[in-house]
């Protein structure tokens, strides 16, 4: 058995890591790029205002989940999934080649249809890789290799989004750079597909059920019939409810609070991205290397006490009438540095209460229905987002409260939720656990 801290020189592992990485980076850079060809007019249009397009741009992304999560689940579990990843790797290729085309002929329809089918794309490989996961590595693996899965992911999202800037910033009139930047990822990504290992397939003998709302509906049914993944999807879903409520906010609060420019809101996503990063690692280190439940206390205490240290710094800032520059921000009192300080903290906590989640929800699974837990969680993952920009247009829009309110209304919910959770889920687990000893 190969050791934990070797994963990443493991055939089993690196070529699913590097897979997932250049999926995830894929996403981020087309993504940043398309926001910002649509918010500086890079590209003429005539669809409706910057505010709209951006709106629509994210509800095409998210919608596929909500549409083919649980038929994704099914061709995960009934086929091999090495293959399968493949396949769909071969088909961000013809995405991108889309979004290209969109780029360079001018044209918003088709890079939306891009991004509709890169959000299809992230629908259908979702499945596939956290039920891969279970395969690919041991029991004692599985904490280590989530961490790396999750800081791969933040890491990922984190240099997307610079390298979308940058590519169209050098791009001009013409757009070529970001075009190739995509295809070049892609196709980085099928040749890393293709030194994943061959799987065994879970559930042959299963029968697609093509009904998209059907198979929603069951698969929803499924998980929440066995309590302990219910409970663990929930556990996820809150995490994505929350972390959406704060990474939605950042651009304004760098603008309204901070009074800086756009520049110092990457800097802040990157402490964000960084912080998830290295609490996925710290878990494996401090949590141990069996799957356990020991950090997600841990994490969901941070997540309450490091919003409302974030609310605090917050209302400590001084007003000023021009906008900061990063040197400026770094220059100009300690005040922001307990804002950015608190925000490195929000994703250290995220990261140890979402790494030993994910593992679980890995673990407990029934292996012939692994990807269709997974399809599950997806499904429950866009509901609460979408539940989080619902919650956050009512604080800050509808009732016109400040961002500090909505950050500290968060963390008391976040402490109600994680408390009850934690209550329900481990006697479940000790429960599992002593039934495993005996």
């Amino acid at each position: 058995m190969e050791k934990p801290q070797n994963l990443l020189a493991s055939r089993r592992f690196l070529p699913m890591f590097l897979t997932q990485f250049f999926g995830a980076l894929n996403d981020n850079v087309y993504k940043q790029s398309l926001l910002l060809v649509i918010t500086y007019g890079l590209i003429q249009h005539s669809s409706g205002n910057i505010s709209t397009l951006n709106n629509l741009a994210a509800l095409l992304f998210i919608s596929p989940y909500f549409v083919f999560s649980a038929t994704a689940g099914q061709i995960a579990d009934k086929f091999e999934r090495a293959q399968l990843v493949r396949g769909i790797k071969v088909l961000e290729i013809m995405i991108m080649s889309i979004g290209s085309a969109g780029f360079m002929l001018g044209q918003i329809w088709l890079l939306l249809l891009a991004l509709f089918l890169m959000g299809v794309h992230s629908t259908f490989f979702g499945p596939i890789k956290y039920a891969i996961l279970p395969e690919i590595l041991h029991t004692n693996e599985l904490m280590s290799g989530n961490a790396l899965f999750q800081t791969g992911t933040s890491l990922a999202i984190l240099f997307g989004m610079i390298l979308g800037g940058a590519v169209i910033s050098i791009s001009h009139d013409t757009l070529i750079w970001v075009c190739l930047t995509v295809l070049i990822i892609a196709i980085l990504g099928y040749i890393s597909s293709r030194f994943i290992l061959t799987q065994r397939v879970s559930a042959s003998e299963l029968k697609i059920d093509w009904n998209f709302f059907r198979t929603s509906w069951q698969t929803i049914q499924y998980a929440k019939d066995i309590k302990i993944i219910f409970l663990i999807l929930m556990g996820n879903s809150w995490y994505w409810f929350y972390g959406a409520s704060y990474l939605t906010q950042i651009p304004e609060l760098t603008h309204k609070y901070l009074y800086a420019s756009e520049n110092v809101v990457s800097l802040l996503l990157t402490f964000f991205s960084v912080g998830i990063g290295v609490g996925s690692l710290l878990c494996r280190k401090i949590g141990g290397a069996e799957v356990n439940i020991k950090m997600v206390p841990v994490g969901a205490i941070g997540l309450t006490i490091f919003a409302f240290y974030l609310a605090w710094a917050m209302y400590q800032l001084p007003v000023h009438h021009t906008l900061f520059s990063i040197q400026d921000i770094f220059s100009h009192g300690l005040i922001y540095y307990h804002v950015m300080l608190a925000i490195i903290l929000l994703g250290i906590s995220g990261g140890f209460y979402i790494v030993p989640l994910y593992a679980m929800m890995q673990a407990y699974s029934p292996v012939s229905h692994r990807a269709r837990v997974v399809a599950a969680n997806n499904i429950f993952n866009a509901i609460f987002m979408v539940a989080s920009a619902i919650f956050s247009i009512l604080i800050l829009s509808v009732f016109q409260l400040d961002m500090q309110i909505l950050f500290c209304m968060t963390a008391v919910f976040s402490a109600i939720f994680c408390t009850g959770l934690l209550l329900k889920l481990k006697p479940l687990l000790n429960g599992i656990n002593n039934a495993l000893e005996d």
